[in-house]
């Protein structure tokens, strides 16, 4: 453990030293080769200058946008080369009329049209009302620190932790589930609750809701801290009520917040795989894209179709970061 931590600390003062030492003796390099000093003619001095200043800026971002190319350009160039090509060579389109006709890809997307409408609406609005809620107590930040810890959690861990709430024992097996414990306390049968179609999938999404309520409630808390003192005294004196206040008062004027809440959990569902993968493994119609793809790319060997789902991903993906980022021009303009 010593020699991991060693190892780990070596690394980042390594990087950081590298980093430092680029940036410094690249700067030091520029104002070198392009110094005026020695130039006695104004214009051409003004000239070198500008020229010197225009390539600075490009010394601090020029790493990062060869990092973006060399790992997220390049890398969707290729795999939307590879969706036209399968182990026989170039075929064009065919993978996508393959995967329009193919049922494990309709059921995917249909599965995650519901994470889409789900996990982000139900997640935003318990985080909404969990904030506004605890907004007045004494103990809020207790209350929103027990709320927020699902978020510390890995998505693998979380789906560890609901395989023992959902887990079922066949025969005359105690239940140690704890959702099959509550039934059989209240003479109910127990099931096999991520086998039940299609009430596994909400079950698998109740996990993601669990987990990104904690995320919605700090951001929209923060918005609900913001709202002006002067509009809540207001409502109280034209006798609203708590109800009134909250949908008319307070909603109105977070919404920016929870639109920007609803969109980031959306981007986060669109790639979903973890929990699939570690509750049910796509069994039972709960697969979802990101795992058909695993499946087809690394367990069945087909490069050519897997590419083709993550291309479709990518393609889902893409309308909500248009939007987030015209959202965010408009917002600095």
């Amino acid at each position: 453990m010593l020699q991991q931590l060693i190892l780990a600390a070596w690394a980042i003062a390594l990087a950081i030293g590298l980093s430092a030492l680029f940036f410094i003796g690249s700067n030091v390099l520029l104002d070198r080769t392009l110094s005026s000093d020695h130039i006695r003619d104004d214009d051409d001095r003004s000239r070198r200058d500008d020229l010197r200043e225009s390539i600075r800026p490009w010394i601090f971002i020029g790493p990062a946008l060869l990092i973006l190319t060399l790992y997220l350009v390049v890398p969707v160039i290729y795999t939307l080369w590879l969706s036209m090509n399968s182990r026989a060579g170039f075929v064009g389109l065919a993978n996508y009329t393959w995967a329009f006709n193919n049922r494990g890809f309709q059921i995917s997307v249909r599965n995650n049209l519901l994470w889409l409408i789900v996990v982000p609406t139900l997640s935003t609005l318990f985080g909404l009302v969990i904030a506004y809620l605890t907004d007045r107590m004494w103990w809020r930040n207790i209350a929103r620190s027990l709320i927020f810890l699902p978020m510390a959690i890995s998505f693998v861990g979380a789906s560890v932790i609901w395989r023992f709430i959902y887990d079922y024992r066949g025969g005359t097996d105690q239940q140690i589930g704890l959702l099959n414990a509550v039934i059989v306390a209240f003479g109910g049968e127990p099931q096999a609750w991520i086998s039940v179609q299609p009430l596994n999938n909400f079950l698998l999404m109740a996990i993601m809701v669990w987990i990104q309520t904690g995320f919605a409630m700090v951001l929209l808390g923060a918005a609900i801290r913001g709202v002006p003192e002067d509009t809540i005294e207001a409502a109280n004196m034209d006798g609203a009520n708590d109800f009134q206040m909250f949908y008319k008062i307070v909603v109105p004027q977070v919404w920016g917040t929870v639109v920007v809440v609803w969109t980031t959990i959306t981007v986060l569902v669109l790639k979903i795989f973890d929990v699939v993968l570690a509750m049910t493994n796509g069994q039972w119609q709960t697969q979802v894209l990101a795992n058909l793809m695993f499946d087809i790319m690394f367990r069945a060997g087909d490069f050519g179709r897997g590419s083709t789902v993550a291309v479709f991903i990518m393609i889902a993906v893409l309308p909500i970061m248009w939007w987030n980022v015209r959202q965010a021009r408009k917002e600095m303009s």
